[in-house]
């Protein structure tokens, strides 16, 4: 079964010069997209069904005032590949009204960016490094990334995270982040849609999905065995005799507390990060299986 997990900073309003001026950065009603026998939500290819809007216009009709306030970083961009970075900087730069130059020094210097290669020369993560800085220097309103960490080392993940935020702090832009690395990304986002096989399993802020998930570790205050937990909101549960461990997902603030005096047992918890959420969600029920903890 795949995984596709994509994270969304909730909406901001579109600047007084966009067409549509409180419209949100993006909507979509019942989109998909049908290559052959797969089906997917769909990307940035139109869809086959569905209907979606991007900056306050219908996708299909998007034109200049709303394209050059579109960013897109792909996980492995095309670029034109003869040119150096300096070169290809100052060609996108020429598209772009708003494009920033002071704000493309500055991060070329950050991100350490050679700009004196050619691009057929760059490794995967400097080739990452020019996507970057071709998607955000124009300062959009929107931002759209693919897997924009994947090639990067842990140093410069924690620099492009940085990036994000002052994007966010300074432009107030919209930023869409489709990724699998779910501990830096959960440092950046507050809404969460996780997808599997392009079908939709989550959808929630992500205060609310974490506030919901807890590992709960179920002690017996003697000799006598646990009995059998079947309360719904338990996920997952591995178990000895006399300790259990148990994944839930609940909203009720005193679950654990009522959890133990029902089951006369001592239950300690603690928060769940998205990396340990995240396989929880593939499934709306709990675990069949139990199996028994590591000696």
């Amino acid at each position: 079964m795949s995984i596709f997990p994509s994270f969304a900073r909730a909406p901001s309003a579109s600047p007084a010069s966009s067409p549509a001026p409180n419209a949100p950065a993006f909507t979509t009603e019942r989109v998909i997209k049908i290559y052959g026998e797969h089906t997917a939500l769909a990307g940035v290819t139109l869809p086959t069904h569905g209907t979606a809007h991007t900056l306050g216009r219908r996708t299909d009709l998007l034109d200049s005032p709303e394209l050059t306030r579109l960013g897109f970083v792909m996980q492995e961009g095309k670029f034109i590949e003869w040119m150096t970075v300096a070169q290809h900087l100052a060609f996108t730069a020429s598209f772009y009204p708003r494009w920033d130059h002071d704000l493309q020094h500055r991060l070329t210097t950050q991100l350490e960016v050679p700009t004196t290669r050619r691009l057929a020369e760059l490794s995967p993560g400097d080739r990452q490094k020019v996507g970057i800085l071709l998607g955000v220097c124009h300062r959009p309103a929107l931002l759209l990334l693919d897997e924009p960490m994947s090639a990067l080392d842990p140093i410069v993940r924690r620099r492009l995270i940085e990036v994000l935020l002052e994007r966010l702090r300074d432009d107030a832009c919209t930023i869409v982040i489709s990724s699998h690395l779910l501990n830096d990304v959960e440092k950046i986002v507050d809404w969460i849609i996780a997808l599997d096989a392009g079908r939709v399993v989550e959808n929630s802020a992500l205060d609310d999905l974490q506030e919901s998930f807890a590992e709960w570790t179920v002690t017996a205050p003697d000799t006598t065995p646990l009995p059998a937990f079947t309360e719904p909101f338990i996920v997952f549960q591995q178990r000895t005799p006399r300790q259990a461990r148990l994944t839930v997902r609940t909203s009720t603030t005193d679950a654990a507390e009522t959890f133990a005096a029902t089951h006369n047992v001592e239950v300690q918890t603690r928060r769940l990060n998205l990396d340990e959420i995240f396989p929880h969600l593939l499934t709306a029920k709990p675990e069949a299986s139990t199996p028994a903890l590591p000696a």
